[in-house]
Protein backbone atom coordinates (compact mmCIF):
# COMPACT_ATOMS: atom_id res chain seq x y z
CA UNK A 1 0.00 0.00 0.00
CA UNK A 2 3.06 2.32 0.77
CA UNK A 3 4.37 1.87 -2.37
CA UNK A 4 0.63 3.15 -3.82
CA UNK A 5 1.16 5.97 -2.03
CA UNK A 6 4.52 6.76 -3.31
CA UNK A 7 4.14 6.40 -6.61
CA UNK A 8 1.28 8.30 -6.48
CA UNK A 9 2.38 11.47 -4.71
CA UNK A 10 5.40 10.94 -7.48
CA UNK A 11 3.10 10.36 -10.17
CA UNK A 12 1.10 13.71 -9.18
CA UNK A 13 3.57 15.74 -8.77
CA UNK A 14 5.05 14.99 -12.50
CA UNK A 15 1.45 15.15 -14.06
CA UNK A 16 1.14 18.94 -12.44
CA UNK A 17 4.55 19.82 -13.82
CA UNK A 18 3.29 18.65 -17.24
CA UNK A 19 4.82 15.43 -18.29
CA UNK A 20 1.54 13.51 -18.11
CA UNK A 21 3.53 10.60 -19.98
CA UNK A 22 6.15 10.20 -18.11
CA UNK A 23 4.07 10.15 -14.73
CA UNK A 24 1.61 7.61 -16.55
CA UNK A 25 4.68 5.50 -16.77
CA UNK A 26 6.27 6.30 -13.54
CA UNK A 27 3.14 5.19 -11.74
CA UNK A 28 2.74 2.25 -13.76
CA UNK A 29 6.15 0.73 -12.38
CA UNK A 30 5.05 1.11 -9.10
CA UNK A 31 1.95 -0.71 -9.22
CA UNK A 32 3.95 -3.52 -10.80
CA UNK A 33 6.28 -2.94 -8.53
CA UNK A 34 4.06 -3.10 -5.83
CA UNK A 35 1.88 -6.18 -6.93
CA UNK A 36 5.23 -8.80 -7.09
CA UNK A 37 5.82 -7.50 -3.49
CA UNK A 38 2.20 -8.24 -2.30
CA UNK A 39 1.38 -10.85 -0.34
CA UNK A 40 -2.02 -10.72 -2.35
CA UNK A 41 -0.58 -12.30 -5.29
CA UNK A 42 -0.18 -15.75 -2.88
CA UNK A 43 -2.79 -17.78 -1.94
CA UNK A 44 -4.18 -16.69 1.71
CA UNK A 45 -1.52 -17.91 4.42
CA UNK A 46 -1.83 -20.08 7.17
CA UNK A 47 0.11 -20.41 10.61
CA UNK A 48 3.20 -23.04 10.59
CA UNK A 49 0.92 -24.81 13.03
CA UNK A 50 -2.37 -24.93 11.54
CA UNK A 51 0.11 -26.16 7.86
CA UNK A 52 1.71 -28.73 9.38
CA UNK A 53 -1.74 -30.10 11.00
CA UNK A 54 -3.23 -29.74 7.98
CA UNK A 55 -0.41 -31.17 5.54
CA UNK A 56 -0.38 -34.34 7.88
CA UNK A 57 -4.25 -34.81 7.46
CA UNK A 58 -4.47 -33.83 3.39
CA UNK A 59 -0.45 -34.73 2.22
CA UNK A 60 -0.31 -31.30 0.52
CA UNK A 61 3.21 -29.70 0.72
CA UNK A 62 3.87 -26.40 3.18
CA UNK A 63 5.04 -23.51 1.03
CA UNK A 64 7.31 -21.15 3.40
CA UNK A 65 7.46 -17.93 1.49
CA UNK A 66 8.11 -13.87 1.97
CA UNK A 67 7.44 -11.07 0.22
CA UNK A 68 9.71 -9.26 -2.31
CA UNK A 69 10.97 -13.03 -2.44
CA UNK A 70 11.74 -13.16 -6.43
CA UNK A 71 12.19 -16.78 -6.09
CA UNK A 72 8.76 -17.59 -4.23
CA UNK A 73 7.49 -15.16 -6.99
CA UNK A 74 8.30 -17.45 -9.44
CA UNK A 75 7.24 -20.53 -7.90
CA UNK A 76 4.23 -19.04 -7.06
CA UNK A 77 3.62 -17.92 -10.96
CA UNK A 78 4.68 -21.59 -12.47
CA UNK A 79 2.45 -23.11 -10.28
CA UNK A 80 -0.58 -21.17 -11.73
CA UNK A 81 -3.88 -22.18 -10.07
CA UNK A 82 -2.11 -25.32 -8.49
CA UNK A 83 -0.91 -22.73 -6.20
CA UNK A 84 -3.73 -23.39 -3.87
CA UNK A 85 -3.15 -27.00 -3.76
CA UNK A 86 -0.72 -25.91 -1.51
CA UNK A 87 -0.57 -24.97 2.30
CA UNK A 88 1.07 -21.26 2.22
CA UNK A 89 2.81 -19.89 5.44
CA UNK A 90 4.50 -16.01 5.22
CA UNK A 91 7.46 -16.31 7.35
CA UNK A 92 7.69 -12.77 8.15
CA UNK A 93 3.78 -13.11 9.84
CA UNK A 94 4.63 -16.03 11.55
CA UNK A 95 7.78 -16.58 13.79
CA UNK A 96 7.05 -20.66 14.22
CA UNK A 97 7.25 -20.71 9.98
CA UNK A 98 10.52 -18.04 10.24
CA UNK A 99 11.71 -20.82 13.08
CA UNK A 100 10.57 -23.46 10.94
CA UNK A 101 12.94 -22.25 7.71
CA UNK A 102 15.87 -21.59 10.06
CA UNK A 103 16.05 -25.42 11.04
CA UNK A 104 15.20 -26.55 7.88
CA UNK A 105 18.07 -24.29 6.35
CA UNK A 106 21.20 -23.88 9.11
CA UNK A 107 19.85 -20.70 10.28
CA UNK A 108 19.28 -19.12 7.45
CA UNK A 109 15.72 -17.56 6.46
CA UNK A 110 15.53 -19.35 2.72
CA UNK A 111 12.68 -19.55 0.93
CA UNK A 112 10.70 -20.99 -0.74
CA UNK A 113 11.15 -23.71 1.24
CA UNK A 114 8.62 -26.27 0.89
CA UNK A 115 8.03 -29.39 3.06
CA UNK A 116 6.71 -32.74 1.20
CA UNK A 117 5.96 -35.55 3.13
CA UNK A 118 7.80 -34.36 6.25
CA UNK A 119 11.23 -33.25 4.66
CA UNK A 120 12.06 -29.68 3.62
CA UNK A 121 13.28 -28.63 -0.05
CA UNK A 122 15.09 -25.66 -0.51
CA UNK A 123 13.99 -23.83 -3.60
CA UNK A 124 12.87 -26.35 -5.17
CA UNK A 125 12.27 -26.56 -8.77
CA UNK A 126 8.28 -25.55 -9.80
CA UNK A 127 7.93 -28.30 -12.02
CA UNK A 128 9.15 -31.03 -9.12
CA UNK A 129 6.43 -28.63 -6.67
CA UNK A 130 3.93 -29.46 -9.44
CA UNK A 131 4.72 -33.41 -9.24
CA UNK A 132 4.52 -33.52 -5.59
CA UNK A 133 0.66 -32.59 -6.26
CA UNK A 134 -2.01 -35.09 -6.36
CA UNK A 135 -3.11 -35.13 -9.95
CA UNK A 136 -6.35 -33.37 -10.67
CA UNK A 137 -9.58 -34.90 -10.65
Amino acid sequence: MLLLVCGSVVATGLLLGGSPGEAGAFFAGFVLFAGVNSPLVFPKGISALEAQRRSAVDGRPVVFWRPGCKYCLRLRVRLGRRAHQLHWVDIWRDPAGAAAVRAANDGNETVPTVVVAGRPHTNPDPDWVREQLSPRT
